[in-house]
């Protein structure tokens, strides 16, 4: 009698990252006749172009951070993994990530790499901890309560000056992000919180937009960045271009203009939006693989977004270089939906006793760039088609309502969008002290940890 053999195990996919890249690329897999496991720091998937409308109160976290876990429970062929990724053994095909103290090995067939960026401070980390990015929920969380703690302040202060300090609020980098933030930090005072308070008028709030680039929002082009600067300064924002920041603390901040000179800018709320850095893994890619990296620590890929020498490993999204393509949602969604296709077809070649097809390169379709400025005015880039104003805005509403994830979540958003364009209510304005003071918190304990921990081996080893 013989034993009836075990059916023979499926193509293992991991997908590192929940953002638009990893999560595109496991549903563009469900049909496929693998195992796909996505690994993730975080619990959900973040619509990071929205951030900025979580920090100013126009819509909450769960409007654009819906649950992995929920979007993939349909979806037989995949799991999901919390974890943070330490390691990534391209010879042993393994990934390690760690939460919480357990550490768990996964091994995989195919691996997809799209864990996104962080804000990059040029060199100056320190700044970090008076000036947040805007990266993460939780970074989000902690400005708004930055900017509604500044003014809540700014009604019991009666010190002429330690009122102006509270109520300027300084955006640094006037790319999208920047400029969205600092359009709609003016939106709040001048329109949202008007009357709200008894002893000043928020309306005196100062909002600067600071740059070191000649231009707003110098993808766009000189035209849009000039279009998009009249409209922030008609809403009361000063920009500032050609300015580097030297120096930030709690209380403020230093500018250096063109000419050399440096000015102080007392502020109690800082937003740095200047720059990205690449996860730290694309340097462990880089090392195993032999592929180059830039200073923003993306890794250059082939031409079928794989890492040289290893055609099984794809790196899409913020990690990638190639054909300088920029870091944003749709060159992300494209690489996901690129890299799935090309193991699905693979695995089923393989499957079918068929030779393994031959890749096509990826080819980015560019569908123009966006960035709304306020309530009512965008500006918008496709192709060679400049747009401005209400209809720019209109396009920027649909376009970021198609790619909120989940029917719940697009409809919330709309009606959030709804009571804030149409009138002055914003309903997330719901602030602690405890969210301001968290990052940092954790930051000084992760610190005395270490500390301990080198303490305690010295004595060892002295021992």
């Amino acid at each position: 009698m013989s034993n009836p053999q075990s059916p023979p195990a499926r193509h293992r996919v991991v997908v590192i990252g929940s953002g638009f890249g990893g999560l595109f690329a496991t549903k563009a897999l469900r049909r496929a006749d693998v195992d796909v496991t996505v690994i993730d720091r975080t619990t959900h998937h973040l619509f990071q172009p929205l951030l900025y409308q979580v920090a100013t109160g126009i819509l909450s976290e769960g409007e654009i951070a819906p649950s992995t876990r929920l979007i993939l429970k349909d979806q037989a062929n995949a799991a999901v993994r919390l974890g943070d990724v330490t390691t990534i053994d391209l010879t042993e095909r393994t990934v390690t990530s760690e939460h919480l103290g357990q550490i768990t090995v996964t091994g995989y067939d195919s691996l997809i790499v799209s864990a996104g960026a962080q804000q990059s401070y040029f060199g100056n980390d320190h700044f970090a901890e008076h000036a947040p990015g805007m990266k993460t929920i939780d970074d989000a969380l902690e400005l708004r309560g930055r900017i509604l703690g500044a003014f809540e302040q700014a009604e019991v202060i009666t010190d002429p000056r330690e009122r102006a300090r509270l109520l300027t609020f300084v955006v640094v980098g006037a790319g999208p992000t920047g400029v969205e933030m600092a359009g709609q930090i003016a939106e709040l005072a001048h329109r949202t919180l008007v009357g709200a308070y008894s002893n000043f008028d928020p309306r005196d709030a100062r909002i600067v937009l600071l740059d070191a680039a000649s231009t707003v929002l110098p993808p766009f082009g000189d035209n849009l960045g000039s279009e998009a600067a009249e409209t922030l300064e008609k809403l009361g924002v000063e920009v500032r271009l050609g300015a580097s920041v030297t120096d930030v603390d709690a209380h403020g901040l230093t500018v250096r203009d063109t000419d050399g000179i440096e000015h102080r800018i007392e502020s109690a709320c800082k937003v740095w939006s200047a720059g990205v850095a690449a996860s730290p893994l694309g340097r462990q890619l880089a090392e195993q693989s032999g592929a180059d990296i830039d200073r923003a620590g993306r890794v250059a890929v082939d031409e079928d977004l794989t890492l040289p020498g290893n055609p099984n490993v794809f790196v899409v999204g913020d990690m990638m270089s190639r054909d300088r393509l920029p870091g944003v949602a749709q060159v992300a969604i494209q690489g996901g939906r690129y890299a799935a296709k090309q193991i699905a077809a693979e695995v089923t070649a393989a499957a079918k006793g068929r030779p393994v097809p031959e890749r096509n390169p990826f080819r980015y379709r560019d569908k123009g760039s966006m960035a709304t400025i306020c309530r009512f005015n965008a500006v918008a880039k496709i192709g060679g088609l400049e747009l401005t104003g209400f209809l720019a805005w209109i396009m920027w509403l649909a376009v970021h309502v198609v790619y909120v994830v989940g029917f719940r979540s697009r409809l919330a958003t709309l009606l959030s969008w709804a009571w804030t364009f149409l009138g002055t209510w914003r309903g997330q304005l719901t602030n602690t002290h405890q969210q301001i003071t968290a990052r940092n918190a954790i930051a000084q304990l992760r610190y005395l940890e270490r500390r301990i921990e080198d303490t305690e081996a010295d004595v060892a080893r002295a021992s």
